[in-house]
């Protein structure tokens, strides 16, 4: 099965994700073109105290 990871911050409303999941459904369906049942999508998300960019953790960087 084809699939596909979303890595980001929390999204707090449920239906954003169900938003975000069908457009990763109807991208992959198009690129592939397989039946949509098919695919899998996952959606990780990391807390800012979790996640560094450029040596400094998200957490840090917003309180600057």
């Amino acid at each position: 099965m084809p699939s596909a990871t979303i890595e980001g911050p929390k999204i707090e409303d449920v239906q954003t994700k169900r938003t975000l999941v069908k457009k990763v459904t109807d991208a992959l369906e198009n690129a592939y073109k397989l039946p949509r049942h098919v695919f899998v999508v996952i959606i990780k998300e990391n807390p800012p105290e979790n996640v560094g960019i450029g040596g400094e953790l998200i957490l840090d960087k917003k309180k600057t």
